[in-house]
This record gives structure tokens, sequence and C-alpha cells, in this order.
């Protein structure tokens, strides 16, 4: 049976990179993020639904969502945040099922949830959670380095994510990533090692 293992952490804590360095050794990768660009690109299933919701004011010129005029409507307006989670979860969801279908042959499967400590369905489905750590100005310098956002704008997001300690309440596994790349490969390469053995068991 394949190994589930959540991936989460807060924004800036490099879950794309640690996923990356997993994938590169054989895991399996299913990233909702990706899965949420995807449904919301121009033409995506989410798209009709976003339109009827919320109008054409989310919606830009090339037919996406706008991810900015969206993100500002959910942090003002707690009704608005809750009709697109209602709206995007269960897709979001039902296409990582079907992704997770197609990578029964790996002998374990990440699957990247940003909001993991908001999501039911998903922490009911991993068997184990891996948390990416690091302190609070590496993740200030890493989503300044790239974005556009001001410090406050990151602060703001930061502020309205799931604390730190609280994040970390959900871990089974820590992996610190305030080093450089070559630090997060061993620790990578060690729970690789670890989670391959979990599988044998």
């Amino acid at each position: 049976m394949t190994l589930l293992v959540g991936l989460t952490g807060g924004i800036g804590s490099g879950k794309t990179t640690v996923a990356e360095r997993f994938a590169a050794l054989g895991a399996g990768i299913v990233d909702t993020d990706l899965i949420a660009h995807q449904l919301t690109q121009a033409e995506g299933e989410a798209i009709p639904a976003l339109t009827e919701a919320f109008g054409s004011r989310c919606i830009g010129e090339n037919g996406a969502m706008d991810r900015d005029k969206m993100r500002n409507l959910v942090f003002s307006d707690a009704t608005a945040k809750r009709r697109l989670e209602k709206l995007l979860h269960p897709l979001i969801y039902a296409h990582a099922q079907v992704e997770l279908r197609q990578l029964r042959h790996k002998p374990y499967v990440l699957v990247v949830v940003p909001l993991l400590s908001e999501s039911s369905a998903f922490r009911e489905l991993v068997q184990r959670v891996l948390v990416v750590d690091c302190s609070l100005d590496t993740q200030i310098a890493r989503v300044i380095r790239r974005s556009n956002l001001s410090e406050s704008q990151v602060r703001a997001i930061i502020a309205r994510q799931i604390s730190r300690l609280e994040r970390l309440k959900l871990a089974d596994d820590v992996l610190d990533n305030d080093a450089d790349l070559a630090s997060l490969d061993g620790k990578v390469s060690v729970l690789h090692e670890f989670y391959l053995k979990n599988v044998k068991q």
C-alpha cells in the first residue's frame, strides 16, 4: 500500500523546493496548489462557478481567475473566503484522488496541501504529516524575493495563516528549511529513507 504523507508549511517555507527534492528521489507528488491553478486558469473547470459566485470582477482579461483581486477579497470578507473554499476544495480533492490513483506504483506520495490544518478531508487521507519549517525572517525574505508584495503585505498574509506553533503540533515529521540547499538535500534524503522503511513495515 502506498504511504501518503501530507506536506505542509507556511508561505515562503519552501514547500515546492522540498517537494521537488523528494520527486528527484522517486517520490510521487500531488500538489494541490498546482491543481488549484489548473482549475482557475482560462477555461479551467472552476471558472464558470467562480464567475457565477463572484461575477466578472475576479476574472482577468485573459479569462483566468485574478488571483490578486481574489486574495484581496477573501482577506477582507470572511463570507467570500468560505464561498471560495466551498467551491474549490471539493474540485481540488477530486482531482487529487485522480492523481493519487495514477501514482499507485510509487512507494510513497507527498500530498502538498498548504492549508492542511483547515482540510479535514486531506488530514484523514494521509498517514503522516511533514511540516516544512523556517523562521519568520526567512519566510518574509523569500516571499518578497519571489513576488511584488511589500513586507507589510507578506506579514499580513502570514498573520492570517495558522501560527507556526499550531502547524508544528500537526507534524509527525519536521524539516527545518532555514539553511542552504545542500543542507536541505541531506535532510530530504534521511526522510526519504525513513518513508521507504515505513512502507515496508
